[in-house]
């Protein structure tokens, strides 16, 4: 029996964060469009399926170590990564199953509790129909009312010029057996020779080159689980949400923040095509052609209930803001998932000053004297906007009173790890009840710092972070795209990066109070 169910499981995916997983910002999108939300300030359940190598599971975990996180891959090299890595960090707030969905939905596994969160980032269209049948069916059994649910899935009409190119990578790569990554490598060299000889499909859907490109220079971990599915399937948003419903879920927003204003990116005569359909899951769907979406990240509750406006404003003026950036480097100019915005400069700017001496809540943003006179639901939209766009962050201000002990112990352990590889590309941050990106320097800086007890000297962190790492894994530095080749100049331009490290990247770890 093929326990892949035509799922590729012979390379692992690759090991990312997603941040519209976290309980903070689902319950912010569910406040954005006055639902109800999850209480955050007493102990919560939350599950993620199909969690890969369990990196998402494990920051959100060591940075919320009041709830009760549950994971689940039915990959065991998956599984194996996940629980090592919450070993080495000493958590013990989660567990990591490995289960197929058939198995989770038929209450397999003893004592699992209710649940207030689950989420699942893209594997919903990559999976068989029936597999999202049990994904339902688990959902059903184990939300509580009131519970919420995040999925994320390649998205129609978006896909629609690339259907036939994926089909033929997956056609191609079953004509000559062998591992995955293989598979992928000789389809996209046909691919390549089927354009260059003129091949009618690709000049009549010329948006395939970015994803050309793409197949030519991406991770072979991230493209094999993108496109070598033998039951990949991009949907329809309305398609989604009345499969959904059988387990008594309402769509209540999106993820990505930006998408839950439409007035940014559809204009009066627009919505009002839109609000002739009487259908709201088609509604929904229509935003998707005027935008040509190809990833959605939606987000569902059992049993939405409408929030009283009063209510809402005090739920909102309790979340925090904070900067995840340098204050030098904040934009008011935001490239977000609908594309390129401009934020209010009165609204922007103060914000922004505020936020660089440390995190506020919205209410106390309000309460500033250049921003007294602003309408609030204009702070809500920048603190949204800002968050898409990567420049700050939304948590629960009950965050703040958070033991950090967890958090820290785990981003050693991360930057650690920076010895070995390059494989966890994030910090966590108790503040903020997730994580943030930080480079290699910067995790390499991070572990110097505090696992080795270095001084907060850029000429020390670089010499021992030459010497002792990267010159032992083979690692330089790069000066104008160019790779160095001398030790003394490598650890010059490492001393530079280590002091931009000190100026600008540790602030940021004190503010969010990761360090």
């Amino acid at each position: 029996m093929d326990w892949t169910a035509g799922y590729a499981s012979d390379i692992e995916y690759t090991a990312g964060f997603y941040p519209e997983q976290g309980p903070h910002l689902l319950n912010f999108a569910c406040l954005m469009n006055e639902v109800e939300p999850v209480p955050l300030d007493r102990p919560y359940t939350y599950f993620e399926l199909g969690c890969g190598r369990g990196l998402t599971a494990n920051l959100l975990a060591a940075a919320n170590p009041d709830a009760s996180f549950y994971a689940a891959d039915f990959n065991p090299a998956h599984v194996a990564e996940a629980r090592e890595l919450a070993r080495a960090a000493g958590l013990n707030n989660l567990t990591v199953l490995e289960n197929s969905f058939a198995e989770l939905a038929a209450g397999s596994v003893a004592d699992l509790p209710a649940l207030d969160f689950i989420t699942l980032h893209g594997i919903y269209t990559w999976v068989t129909a029936e597999n999202r049948d049990h994904i339902i069916a688990f959902i059903g059994r184990y939300l509580k009312p009131g519970g919420v649910v995040y999925v994320s899935y390649n998205a129609m009409p978006g896909w629609s010029p690339s259907l036939p190119m994926q089909r033929l990578l997956v056609e191609y790569g079953a004509c000559f057996p062998g591992t995955s990554a293989g598979q992928l490598a000789g389809a996209t060299d046909f691919l390549r020779r089927l354009e260059a000889n003129g091949a009618a499909y690709f000049r009549a859907n010329p948006g395939n080159a970015a994803r050309m490109e793409q197949l030519n220079k991406g991770s072979s971990n991230y493209l094999v689980h993108e496109y070598m599915h033998k039951h990949w399937e991009p949907m329809f948003h309305v398609d989604v949400a009345r499969g959904l419903a059988q387990a008594k879920l309402n769509f209540v927003a999106s993820a990505e923040l930006s998408f839950n204003y439409p007035q940014l990116y559809l204009d009066a005569e627009r919505r009002g095509l839109i609000a002739e359909i009487p259908d709201a899951p088609m509604r929904e769907t229509l935003k998707d052609y005027f935008l040509n979406t190809g990833f959605r990240k939606d987000v569902y509750v059992r049993g939405a209930r409408k929030l009283n406006p009063l209510r809402r404003r005090e739920l909102l003026r309790e979340m925090g803001v904070a900067l995840t950036i340098s204050p030098a480097a904040a934009s008011a100019s935001m490239k977000v998932g609908i594309g390129q915005v401009t934020g209010d400069p009165a609204v922007f700017g103060p914000m922004t000053d505020a936020l660089a001496e440390r995190a506020h809540t919205l209410g106390e943003l309000e309460a500033l004297p250049a921003l007294r006179q602003r309408n609030f639901e204009d702070l809500v939209q920048t603190a949204a906007l800002m968050t898409a766009s990567g420049q700050a962050t939304l948590y629960s201000g009950a965050k703040s009173r958070s033991d950090p002990a967890t958090a820290l112990r785990m981003n050693r352990v991360l930057a650690g790890r920076t010895s070995y590889g390059d494989d966890y590309l994030h910090l966590c941050s108790p503040l903020l009840g997730g994580a943030v990106s930080m480079g290699y320097v910067e995790r390499l800086a991070y572990s110097l710092l505090t696992e080795k007890g270095l001084p907060r000297d850029a000429a020390l962190l670089a010499r021992d972070g030459w010497r002792l790492v990267m010159q032992p894994q083979g690692r330089t530095m790069l000066r104008q795209g160019v790779v160095v080749e001398s030790a003394v100049d490598n650890e010059a331009i490492l001393t530079e990066h280590m002091q931009n490290v000190l100026d600008k990247i540790l602030p940021i770890w004190e503010r969010l109070a990761m360090i």
